[in-house]
């Protein structure tokens, strides 16, 4: 199981990262074509749209990473029994937040798909198919939430905690700047 979720986190900071690549590629073919007198119908629904799925794809693998946003320093100033506690109360109202989110998300695009909602863009198609992107990235940030809250309860140091150890000892100061 272990493996299957490193690989679902990696996968998906991939996935994220094709996206936000494709956003770079595609602003330049605009540009590039406006030069040329080539029209690209449509650029601005899929950027938009990639840009969506690059955020929400991002949140599991970034969140595993210890790159997003916590209360770390605030953690560092607890002695080790009060830091579990605030550890397990945090990533249990994150786990709540994220269980919200990704009941509300599906939610929505479920109606998107059950009214046959189509894209208000250029680009006319199913707007659930985009919007899926959401679903996925908040279904895969929920379960990267609770696996950490299940290391922590397990008494194991969560994987964000043990990626900044890394990346301090290895001289990496630059989440403190």
């Amino acid at each position: 199981m272990r493996r299957f979720l490193d690989r679902l986190y990696a996968a998906s900071g991939a996935l994220a990262a094709v996206c936000l690549a494709s956003i770079g590629a595609l602003m330049l073919a605009q540009a590039f074509g406006r030069e040329a007198g080539v029209l690209i119908r449509g650029a601005d629904d899929i950027v938009s749209w990639l840009c969506a799925a690059s955020a929400f794809l991002a949140l599991g693998h970034t969140f595993r990473k210890g790159e997003l946003v916590r209360v770390g320093l605030w953690l560092e100033m607890l002695g080790a029994r009060a830091r579990r506690v605030a550890e397990i109360f945090a990533l249990g109202l994150t786990a709540l937040f994220a269980s919200y989110m990704a009941w509300a998300v599906a939610k929505f695009v479920y109606l998107s798909w059950a009214f046959e909602e189509v894209a208000q863009g250029l680009i006319q198609i199913p707007i659930w198919i985009p919007q899926m992107s959401l679903v996925f990235g908040t279904l895969i940030f929920l379960a990267a939430v609770l696996d950490e809250l299940v290391a922590v309860l397990r008494g194991r140091k969560p994987a964000y905690q043990v990626a900044e150890e890394e990346r301090r000892a290895a001289g990496d100061f630059s989440e403190t700047v």
